[in-house]
């Protein structure tokens, strides 16, 4: 009988599990996901690692060790983090070589401190690369207006890049037409372009978490109707935009010669709203040649609750576009909206950063 994740994979939907630590690993509960859950796939951030290394003793002996040879605690940090990626990787491997490279991805992010400075993102790109040296690993880079230029460069080095925090249709464009000038470059420099791909990471359920209060404010019958619907018609626009800049000329060329497309990953795909059905970001969204990377609560929810209904975003985007119009009619600029979310997206993830390095220090003060 087939089950709601294997519909998602033969839709098209590779399913990546937004989660990562060291007990994942050493309980097998990763393995049984790839083997129960039809996860072939793995990211991570810097507020799944602070949540992982605090919830945790496992990490302890390695932090204490590491601490020992003289390491600070970003040092240490990042050392039990490619500890646990390198694990993800290898686990990861056969799906990678069964799928050509597509899949059996772990993704590891810069620190999130460097954010808004391009150069010292490629140097650590290419350190944790080197660093991982794992050719399934994916370097997480965020799409802000410094991160763009890094990650040209980076691509262009040969590195495989998953693009974080996309919230705009705007910046989606830009990153896309990064991702191609990296992949001309890389192609100018001698690398063989058919060992790189990346992903782009667009954000959904925040979208709704910021409007859907506006709509509550607003109180008519006409805001209501529109409760929800904003992230989806994002997302489903940024699928429609993923289609036509890939089938551009300049695309088609690099095509020819070796290019992957850079595939959407929908991230951010647990419900913020309990009333919301678990899964709706996920059912809602599926689509040929794209990832979903689910929180393990999402992803037993899909498997549970199914409600997969075959390609839910090719053919939409004239509605979606209708739902964004709506919105800016009340007067939500959605602009504004996401511009705020990158904002928030990068405190939260260095507050989330500073919370790992001082359990990390802590736990070199007991030692």
């Amino acid at each position: 009988m087939t089950t709601p994740t294997q519909e998602l994979s033969e839709i098209g939907v590779s399913i990546w599990l937004d989660d990562l630590s060291k007990d994942r690993l050493t309980s097998g509960s990763l393995q049984t996901l790839m083997s129960e859950r039809n996860v072939v796939g793995v990211t991570s951030n810097p507020t799944i690692f602070a949540g992982s290394v605090a919830g945790s003793d496992a990490y302890k002996p390695d932090i204490r060790a590491l601490a020992a040879k003289g390491l600070g605690p970003e040092e240490t940090a990042f050392g039990v983090m490619v500890s646990d990626v390198q694990g993800a990787c290898d686990l990861l491997k056969g799906v990678y070589d069964a799928t050509a490279g597509q899949d059996g991805r772990v993704s590891l992010e810069v620190s999130p401190t460097l954010a808004h400075d391009t150069e010292g993102t490629i140097a650590q790109a290419k350190e944790l690369w080197e660093r991982v040296g794992r050719e399934n690993l994916m370097v997480k880079i965020p799409a802000t207006l410094e991160g763009i230029p890094a990650i040209t460069e980076v691509i262009a080095a040969g590195i495989s890049v998953n693009v974080t925090l996309i919230f705009s249709l705007d910046r989606y464009a830009m990153v896309i037409d990064a991702y191609l000038e990296g992949i001309a470059r890389a192609l100018e420099s001698g690398h063989d372009i058919r060992h790189i791909r990346s992903v782009a990471s667009f954000f959904v359920s925040r979208v709704d978490a910021a409007i859907d209060p506006l709509l509550d404010r607003i109180g008519t019958e006409e805001a209501t109707a529109l409760k929800s619907r904003a992230a989806i018609a994002n997302a489903r626009l940024a699928y429609e935009l993923f289609t036509q800049r890939h089938s551009s000329p300049a695309a088609e060329k690099l095509v020819a010669e070796g290019m992957h497309p850079q595939r959407p990953l929908w991230a951010s795909t647990g419900v913020k709203d309990p009333a919301l059905p678990e899964a709706l970001y996920v059912t809602e969204l599926a689509a040929p040649h794209t990832v979903n990377t689910m929180p393990e609560k999402t992803l037993h929810a899909t498997f549970r609750d199914g409600g997969v209904a075959g390609d839910r975003v090719s053919g939409a985007a004239d509605e979606s576009r209708a739902v964004l119009s709506r919105l800016e009619d009340l007067g939500i600029s959605l602009s504004e909206v996401t511009e705020e979310l990158e904002r928030e997206g990068v405190a939260k993830f260095i507050a989330s950063w500073n919370e790992l390095l001082e359990t990390v220090s802590h736990a070199i003060g007991e030692s």
